[in-house]
C-alpha cells in the first residue's frame, strides 16, 4: 500500500477512524483507491481524487457520494452502466466500454492535492493508461485535465506546448508515434461532477450526457 504522501495517508486514515455519523458503523476503505470500470475500456473519466466519505469509504472510484450519484446516472442514460447508482463496491454496478480514474487515489483535505502530491500518484496513471488505451479521455476539470496531459507527456505523447486550456466542451487531440504505428488519443473536457457544479447548474445532466454521447461517438462504443 502506498504511503508516499504523509499529509494524504494521515487525512485518509484520520477520516476512516473518525467516520461521518451517518456512517460510523461501517469500516471505511481508508486507502489509495484503484480505477474502476471497463479493463478494456475506450474511454476513461479522469477525475481529481477520492472523496473523504466516498471512494475513500467505499474503496471504489466516484462510489457513496452525490458526485459519484450524478456521473454514474449519466452512464447509466448513455448506455455506459447497467444501473444508474453507485453505492458500494458489491452493489452490483458494472460499467461497458469505459472506467473511471483519478490522478491522485488518496482523498486530501478540503479536496485539495498539492502540486507535490499530485507528481508522486503520476505513476499510478500512467500505469493505468498504458493498461487500458483509451482512445477517449473524458477529462473532469482543471486539475485532471492538467494533470493527464503532463502525464501523457511524460510516456511520449506530442503535447502541445503551452499546454491546451481547460474548458467544458474542449476537444483535444494528442498522438504517439507515426504511420502505421501512430495512437491518437481524444481529450474531451467537462466540468466536474462535485456539487459545487450540479447543485449550481453550472454542470446539468443534459451537459453531462452530451459529453459522454460524443466520447462514445468517438471511440465507436
Amino acid at each position: 500500500m502506498c504511503r508516499a504522501c504523509p499529509r494524504l495517508v494521515a487525512w485518509r486514515e484520520q477520516v476512516g477512524r473518525e467516520r461521518r455519523a451517518a456512517f460510523r458503523d461501517e469500516e471505511y476503505w481508508a486507502r489509495p483507491v484503484p480505477g474502476f470500470g471497463d479493463a478494456a475500456a475506450r474511454i476513461l473519466v479522469v477525475g481529481l481524487a477520492p472523496a473523504a466519505h466516498g471512494a475513500n469509504r467505499t474503496g471504489r472510484m466516484f462510489t457513496g457520494d452525490r458526485s459519484g450519484d450524478f456521473l454514474f446516472a449519466a452512464m447509466h442514460r448513455t448506455g455506459l452502466a447497467n444501473q444508474p447508482t453507485s453505492v458500494r463496491a458489491d452493489d452490483g454496478l458494472r460499467l461497458t466500454g469505459i472506467r473511471a480514474t483519478a490522478p491522485v487515489r488518496c482523498a486530501p483535505p478540503a479536496n485539495k492535492p498539492t502540486p507535490d502530491e499530485r507528481r508522486a500518484c503520476a505513476p499510478f496513471l500512467a500505469r493505468e493508461l498504458a493498461a487500458v488505451d483509451p482512445v477517449v479521455a473524458v477529462v473532469l476539470g482543471a486539475f485532471g485535465w492538467a494533470a493527464l496531459l503532463d502525464t501523457l507527456r511524460d510516456l511520449g505523447w506530442a503535447v502541445p506546448r503551452p499546454s491546451p486550456r481547460f474548458a467544458h466542451g474542449a476537444e483535444v487531440v494528442v498522438t504517439r508515434g507515426a504511420g502505421d504505428d501512430e495512437r491518437s488519443l481524444t481529450l474531451l473536457g467537462c466540468f466536474h461532477v462535485s456539487q459545487q457544479n450540479t447543485f449550481t447548474g453550472r454542470l446539468t445532466p443534459a451537459m453531462l450526457d452530451a459529453v459522454l454521447l460524443r466520447a462514445r461517438a468517438l471511440a465507436d462504443v
